[in-house]
This record gives C-alpha cells, structure tokens and sequence, in this order.
C-alpha cells in the first residue's frame, strides 16, 4: 500500500528545492554580462547550460505539481495510461511519475 503522506512530503521537499535552484539560476542568468570577449564566451557558455538545467528543472517541477494534485484527488499511484496501479518500487523512485512500467517501456 503506497503511503500518500510519505509521498507527499517527499514531493513537497523536492519541489522547493527545486524552486530555490530555479530561483538561483534565473538570478545568475540576469546578470550583466562581463565586457572582455573571452569572459563574454565564458559567460555564454554557462548561461546555454544554467538555460538548459533549468527547463528541465521546470518540467520536473511540472510533474511534482501533478503527482501532488493526484494526491489530492485521490488517483495517485494509478497509471495515467492504463489505469493499472504503479509499483511502488517505481514509485519510489519516480515518486512523480505519472505512468506504470510497462505503458513507460511501451511509449519508448
């Protein structure tokens, strides 16, 4: 039996950590850029990655706010697909995830 309250801490915990980094990216991405070529380079470089770390950050922070919305709703732990319950070993996991394993290996 999937323990929703553990889960829905475990979310919670990992969704504001995951604000906070985004909040501390988006505040070096607005930065002034430096005025030498070499440190502008430099500086265009980490910005493609801190761009690129936080979309992904967004997208897990979309699926965090889904799963707690599941919970809510009371359809956590049930595959979106199939509508077959997830594992709870993958849930440990993925405690965001939205699907079991077999629709995953499916859409593959």
């Amino acid at each position: 039996m999937v323990n929703y309250d553990r889960k829905k801490v475990i979310l919670t915990k990992r969704l504001e950590e995951l604000e906070r980094r985004l909040h501390g990216i988006e505040e070096t991405l607005e930065e002034t850029p430096p005025k030498d070529f070499e440190d502008f380079a430099a500086e265009q470089e980490e910005t493609e990655v801190l761009e690129h770390l936080g979309t992904a950050g967004q997208h897990e922070i979309a699926m965090i706010r889904a799963a707690l919305n599941r919970i809510e709703k009371g359809t956590y732990g049930h595959c979106q697909s199939c509508g077959e319950m997830i594992d709870e070993e993958r849930l440990s996991v993925l405690p965001e995830t939205p699907i079991c394993k077999s629709c995953a290996k499916a859409a593959a």
